[in-house]
């Protein structure tokens, strides 16, 4: 393609005020993605290309292992998502679904995924265990309602995505299609280029009873990877379990009511009292607010030096309850206090808190539900509130199990925690989540009656996988990973050309000559070329083509009366002087190279 005819170049010399990282800036400065509204970004055409090579490779890769292409509504009706009981969860608890209602007052939501609508098509095309396993794929535009839209495609409103569903006969049939969409992961994360991390992670709002991240490590990731140097263990934050610390026994001496004026944390009380933190138990309170039901208060018991996990949290009040669990929030707001609660000392809380403390005419449940970390159940001396304002004491002997306590992990994990079997302390890094891949169970099938007929002929429910990766995500995580002072280093394999060609002169005849038959043999030859053709100073071309960071150029300059022309490799940093008619051996020898390192 010529720069001038076909495909003008958008480069800017000011990195954008708005871009915060430097995927984002890149992606801007070099004219791949132009912003619209906070974030919802077009796609320009060099832009596009990238995007289109990474969905061949996912095709090939998906096709490899049987799956079977598509394309899904974007626009779903809320009934749809009401039967699986998502609706309210996320047009009103997690707010990330834009909705609207047509001109007959029917309700729809722009799909950020598409369980629901893809199972109810199975329960209509699938009848029986001979058509099965089947697993359907798409790479769509998704919508998410993003409170605060940041870091360019990395967290827009508007993105692409493939996702996948997979529909199975056993749980079993399940979990080794899971393992062979694992490999193919693997495969098209390195076919791109990326160097990636699978961690277990949690399965959120989609659900499921397993789940695995794929991470690029990046310092602009929003997510924490935990992991052994090794590689024996590696989880998101959210997920990953640890032997906590061990804590520091409190002295026999100390006992009784300790007066803490004023000391509502847990630094406060250590600070004036010479304790540590594994000393104490803090006492944390939180709401869960229900669908259909009423709000159910929570006391959540944790040792002094860790932190509750509140995804952890949410996941096992859910799962303890046949009710939908909408929101779960810290109680903290003296208004929602003071209409629930009588007698609250907010900061001098202890485990054995009343359950008279909650209102009589309150619309919570009426007694506390108790869960307790495991880091801090087997504590036998402990300091916790007095459940008096400014007095904590000394506990001796608590049974948290016969106080109708949950023993249950609760808490993150974190960096220097070891985990059980080994004896490597975790580290930590920064992420950025490219592909997540599920294994559903039956829950979708089951609350959409998606239904198959046994050998037996009995009905059963589908067993389901879900399958997605971020297709705009991996352009963007790719810049996090391939980037230098003057621009972008694509990985060949997704960069929008293999290679530009830039003549320095256009106005003197030997290198307009030249240049024409190194683009014609290129392109005979079915090499992704293009070609700066712009009637600019060469100086302006080379930093144009060092920002939008194709991988190889080459320069045609005043050797070109003795036919020699310069090969520079964006990626290695190294150029030389070849014959024009070497050229083409030449390059396709050196991107051969960069083909096999990176695949």
């Amino acid at each position: 393609m010529r720069v001038t005819t076909s495909f003008p170049l958008g480069t800017l010399r000011d990195t954008p005020s708005e871009a915060e990282i430097i995927s984002h800036q890149l992606l801007l400065k070099a004219g791949y993605i132009r912003r619209v509204s906070s974030g919802i970004y077009a796609y320009m055409p060099i832009m596009l290309r990238v995007i289109e090579k990474i969905s061949a490779i996912i095709d090939r890769e998906l096709q490899s292992i049987g799956c079977t292409k598509l394309l899904l509504p974007q626009l779903h009706p809320a009934d749809l998502w009401k039967r699986s009981e998502r609706w309210e969860g996320y047009t009103a608890g997690e707010e990330i679904m834009f909705n609207l209602k047509d001109r007959q007052g029917k309700e729809f939501g722009l799909a950020p995924t598409h369980e629901e609508v893809i199972t109810s098509i199975a329960s209509e095309i699938i009848n029986s265990y001979k058509q099965l396993p089947q697993c359907f794929y798409q790479i769509q535009t998704k919508f998410r309602d993003e409170i605060r839209p940041r870091f360019g495609l990395l967290r827009s409103r508007e993105f692409i995505m493939k996702d996948g569903y997979s529909f199975h006969s056993s749980e079993k049939d399940l979990a080794s299609f899971y393992e062979k969409v694992n490999n193919a992961y693997e495969n098209i994360f390195q076919s791109c280029g990326l160097q990636t991390v699978g961690v277990e992670a949690d399965s959120g709002a989609i659900g499921g009873a397993s789940s695995k991240e794929f991470m690029i490590t990046a310092d602009a990731g929003e997510d924490s990877i935990l992991f052994t140097q090794s590689g024996s263990y590696a989880a998101n934050v959210e997920k990953a379990i640890s032997i906590a610390s061990k804590p520091i026994p409190l002295e026999d001496s100390i006992s009784g009511l300790l007066e803490t004026p004023q000391q509502k944390t847990i630094l406060e009380v250590c600070k004036n009292n010479n304790l540590h933190p594994s000393q104490i138990i803090k006492v944390v309170v939180f709401l869960a607010e229900f669908e259909g039901r009423s709000e159910i208060p929570i006391l959540a018991c944790i040792r002094g030096d860790q932190h509750i996990n509140e995804v952890k949290l949410f996941n096992l009040i859910n799962k303890l309850h046949s009710f939908n669990l909408l929101k779960l929030q810290k109680i903290e707001d003296k208004n929602i206090i003071e209409k629930n609660l009588v007698n609250f000392p907010l900061g001098f809380l202890g485990p054995d808190l009343d359950n008279q403390t909650i209102k009589a005419d309150s619309n919570w449940d009426k007694a506390w539900t108790r869960i307790i970390d495991h880091s801090a159940s087997n504590l036998l001396k402990f300091i916790s509130g007095a459940n008096k304002v400014n007095f904590h004491k000394v506990y001796e002997e608590y049974s948290f199990a016969s106080s109708n306590y949950l023993i249950e992990d609760i808490r993150n994990a974190k960096k220097g925690d070891k985990i059980k079997g080994e004896n490597e302390e975790l580290r930590e890094k920064k992420g950025i989540e490219i592909g997540h891949i599920f294994q559903l169970g039956q829950k979708y099938s089951e609350k959409l009656n998606a239904k198959f007929s046994e050998k037996d002929g009995k009905l059963k429910s589908l067993w389901m996988g879900c399958y997605g990766i971020g297709v705009t995500r991996i352009a963007q995580a790719a810049i996090e990973q391939n980037h230098d002072e003057k621009g972008i280093c694509w990985p060949i394999q997704i960069s929008p050309f293999e290679v530009i060609i830039i003549p320095t002169n256009l106005k003197d005849q030997i290198q307009r000559d030249l240049t024409e038959q190194i683009y014609n043999n290129f392109l005979k030859n079915k090499i992704d070329v293009l070609l700066d053709d712009r009637d600019d100073r060469a100086g302006v071309k080379f930093k144009d083509a060092e920002l939008i960071g194709i991988p190889f150029q080459i320069i045609i300059g005043r050797d070109s009366i003795n036919k020699e022309v310069e090969l520079i490799s964006r990626t290695n940093n190294t150029k030389f002087k070849i014959s024009a008619d070497k050229l083409l051996e030449a390059f396709i020898s050196e991107s051969e190279i960069m083909y096999n390192k990176k695949s």
